[in-house]
């Protein structure tokens, strides 16, 4: 969740250093600080708040140096507040050191240095990575030895960078389960936890594998494992325009992203699964591992999996409860779906399972989820700066459609996605009734299902409304006793052959004094509706799914907009959940 940016080369630290921690905004973040060093004078300023109130408030802009690291914390241990904030230094304050992920061991750590004279000024895990370096410093001949010393020393997960007088010109650099790249620049070079908080400066770039060590100065980068074996740095190429990072003139970064996904059909169609289609011919048992957004694809996946492709037998599970459910099958085909590829409870299902045969679909090259598969599919969605997926999640269902019917229904889809987002002023409208109601029910069947899922979770994270989706046959089950007067219903209803069920759903919710809303093709729904949103293009039954994609996006972004809520940084949440 938390945001790492490090610059070593011939320009002013405090600027990149500022600059990259704005575009790496999207993580969500509490506190944020740099920390920056000039010869010997090593400065560290930092507090709670937003990016450009804290750098303005403490003048980052005076450090002078062309060396330095920053840091965007998301609070886990230790509450939100000025001492908690990254960069953290040593007794000495020699040394700054900025930290993702959690260190597991770091009490048994911070009891050995506190017997040792040591004084913390935090109640973070983070903290100790500083104080242990500065312990191991007094034993042992150079700083990288001390540094791989302090890294061995450490259980969890980690995107390390370090900072030292010992060595005024050197970043020090460790990743474990957390992201970590470097950048590769002509007299300059840089770190980061995600490629695009360095496009403005470059597109090589060196992904940290787990348990590794690198040094960066402003010529030179040099990598090595934990024992200081050196290793040969390959570098790969990121093609990602800076301008789709941008908004382009759009008010936020969700309209933009959900406007660019005609594009996104032709790009995801793209993604090469000539390796992968073998596997999933050959193998019966299938296991979907995924969480949030990510899983209501991985759930239609497995719908289509079950009824269209005989013989198979494929399960979805929520990423976290994938080891509460199921004990380790080296027989099934393990398929992991993450946008970022760096989701935490997506890397441990992956760690636990024993299956050989693992597939990620993933956005992210070099993520962290590719080092634990055996193949990968990339989305090609491009970088997405608000934290609701959109374009991943409709990159995650192209590529599944690919996998199982080729480039079939390619056309037809793009036709369906770019008609869609030429409605955006019918479902603003449309926004203004559904946010005046209390309570709002998502109701579905069939392949539809996942996507009243996915557009009750778009609503309530970025509109904080309280919403719940349910198969509509569910409802007679015990929902139905919670249907009343300013109780909303939200019926996705496209004219297929669930719909004579679907319908007689939506007369129990009206029988009761629930307000009806519809988004279909069938004019019998319209008729008994409250409201109804009618841009659903009658099409082929199997691509149902794709008719309600961009409108629960679109839905979801004006009811945030209307209400006052910024829809790219809802609170509470972040673009990639790295800790579990």
């Amino acid at each position: 969740m938390c945001g790492i940016i490090g610059y070593v080369g011939h320009r002013s630290a405090s600027k990149i250093l500022t600059d990259g921690l704005k575009c790496l905004e999207y993580r969500g973040y509490d506190s944020v600080g740099i920390a920056v060093l000039n010869g010997q004078n090593l400065e560290i300023r930092k507090d709670k708040g937003m990016v450009a109130d804290v750098s303005s408030g403490s003048r980052f802009d005076s450090l002078s140096g062309s060396i330095g690291i920053g840091h965007s914390r998301w609070a886990t241990h230790g509450g939100v507040s000025k001492e908690n904030s990254h960069p953290h230094s040593d007794c000495t304050g020699s040394i700054a050191i900025i930290h993702n992920g959690v260190i597991e061991n770091y009490q048994e750590l911070k009891s050995s240095l506190l017997s040792k004279g040591h004084k913390f000024a935090s109640q973070t895990d983070s903290e100790v990575v500083s104080h242990l370096f500065e312990e191991n410093l007094k034993q042992f001949p150079t700083p990288l030895i001390a540094f791989s010393k302090t890294i061995s020393a450490l259980e969890g997960s980690y995107a390390i960078v370090l900072l030292s007088k010992s060595s005024p010109d050197v970043l020090f650099l460790a990743r474990k389960n957390s992201p970590l790249v470097v950048g590769k620049g002509a007299g300059e070079n840089f770190c980061a936890s995600d490629f695009s908080a360095l496009l403005t400066y470059t597109r090589e770039f060196l992904v940290l594998e787990d348990s590794q060590i690198a040094t960066i100065d402003r010529d030179s980068i040099a990598l090595y494992d934990l024992l200081l074996t050196p290793k040969t740095p390959s570098f790969l190429t990121i093609d990602w325009d800076v301008q789709t990072a941008e908004r382009s003139g759009h008010p936020h970064f969700m309209i933009k992203e959900i406007l660019e996904q005609p594009d996104v059909v032709s790009a995801a169609f793209s993604a090469d699964v000539s390796q992968v289609l073998p596997l999933l011919e050959k193998f019966e048992k299938i296991h979907i591992i995924a969480s949030g957004t990510s899983y209501h694809a991985g759930l239609l996946f497995s719908i289509l999996l079950n009824k269209y492709k005989s013989g198979k037998f494929a399960n979805v599970f929520i990423a976290s409860e994938y080891q509460n459910q199921v004990l380790p099958d080296s027989n099934a085909l393990i398929f992991a779906i993450s946008q970022s590829g760096e989701t935490a409870d997506v890397l441990q299902a992956l760690r636990y399972s024993t299956s050989p045969h693992k597939v990620c679909i993933t956005n992210t090259q070099g993520s962290s989820i590719t080092r634990l598969c055996s193949h990968s599919i990339y989305l090609n969605a491009g970088p997405e700066s608000s934290v609701a997926a959109t374009k991943t999640f409709l990159a995650q269902l192209c590529v599944i459609y690919k996998l199982l019917f080729g480039d079939r229904y390619r056309d037809s889809i793009r036709s369906t996605i770019l008609a869609s987002t030429k409605h955006s002023a019918k479902i603003q409208e449309f926004s203004k009734s559904i946010i005046t109601n209390r309570f709002i029910f998502f109701l579905s069947r069939g392949l539809c299902l996942p996507l009243g899922f996915e557009g009750s979770l778009k609503l309530k994270e970025i509109s904080y409304l309280h919403s719940q989706a349910y198969p509509a046959g569910e409802l007679k089950h015990g929902t139905l006793s919670l249907i009343e007067k300013g109780v909303c219903a939200l019926f996705l209803a496209p004219k297929t052959p669930d719909a004579t069920k679907l319908f007689g759903n939506l007369k129990e919710v009206k029988a009761r004094g629930g307000t009806i809303f519809t988004l279909t093709d069938d004019p019998s729904f319209k008729s008994e509706s409250d409201m109804s949103l009618d841009i659903v293009p009658q099409t082929d039954p199997l691509l149902y799914p794709f008719s309600f994609v961009v409108p629960l996006q679109l839905l979801a972004y004006y009811s945030s907009v209307s209400l006052g809520i910024n829809p790219d940084r809802p609170r509470n949440l972040a673009k990639s959940v790295t800790v579990e």
